[in-house]
């Protein structure tokens, strides 16, 4: 981190008040969507830092403002992840502002990268060992003589 800034490669799904700055490499255009409190406006952005590159989605008034080349800082936001990777959230109580040009890599230095989601907490699947079968806690078979045994 420099200052209160988090570099990209940084992320981890859950955190709040999130704060990054780079260059918008990638921008989609608004589109409404259904969610479980109604109706709701939202687009999609890539943008990356030195580190790497994260997808950011855009929610409400935030939606279509982010330009492709454009340099910024997004303060207040929060993560959480799809797919395996890590997410940044823009709401009603996040900032976007443009910041110098200088300040953030040119798109062609970029990382490809993307930070990867860490899975944690109750329903995580953990490797054990059991007579020298390395399988995973949580239902499957087990190979044994005589069949096949469930667990």
């Amino acid at each position: 981190m420099e200052g209160d800034r988090t570099r990209i490669m940084d992320l981890r799904e859950g955190l709040r008040n999130v704060s990054i700055s780079g260059r918008v490499l990638e921008t989609g255009e608004p589109k409404m969507v259904e969610t479980k409190r109604g109706p709701a406006t939202l687009s999609e952005a890539v943008v990356g830092d030195e580190s790497g590159r994260v997808k950011v989605t855009l929610w409400g008034s935030h939606a279509g403002t982010l330009k492709e080349g454009e340099a910024v800082r997004i303060e207040g936001a929060w993560t959480t992840s799809y797919r395996g990777k890590v997410q940044v959230n823009v709401g009603r109580e996040s900032t976007i502002e443009k910041v110098d040009s200088e300040d953030v890599p040119q798109a062609e230095d970029i990382p490809e990268e993307m930070p990867e989601a860490q899975y944690r907490g109750f329903g995580q699947r953990q490797p054990y060992r059991s007579g020298g079968f390395g399988g995973f806690r949580g239902g499957g078979y087990q190979p044994r003589r005589g069949g096949r045994r469930r667990f």
